[in-house]
């Protein structure tokens, strides 16, 4: 039998959707009270954004749950374009490279912003 790398692709897929359904929600939230002045006016504030981002710890939680949904987003995409005719296997391997490419390249701004910010 042969060995397929699929698991390695849908590792960060169920992660990313994971993040997405229960992380964002809550992010989107946040930030919704925020503008519409629940919140302290400083609760968003670049200062205490940055201060939580600065520390290492705010920094694995920011990368971990930025990096997941991009290479969930990079998978749906490739789906997508699956799922609209892109079906030739030199295009699905184009479109496969260009999608986790991308999600690679963002990965590592990412991890570099992150790591500037420190």
């Amino acid at each position: 039998m042969a060995r397929s790398r699929k698991p390695l692709l849908w590792l960060p897929f169920a992660a990313g959707g994971t993040v997405a359904a229960l992380i964002l929600p809550g992010l989107v939230l946040l930030t919704l009270l925020a503008s519409l002045g629940l919140l302290p006016a400083d609760a968003l504030s670049y200062e205490r954004v940055n201060a939580v981002v600065g520390h290492w710890a705010g920094a694995a939680v920011t990368f971990a749950v930025v990096a997941t949904m991009l290479w969930h987003a990079a998978h749906r995409l490739r789906m997508t374009l699956q799922d609209l005719g892109v079906r030739a296997t030199a295009t699905r391997r184009l479109t496969a490279r260009t999608c986790y490419g991308l999600a690679a390249a963002a990965t590592l701004m990412l991890a570099a912003a992150l790591v500037a910010i420190q």
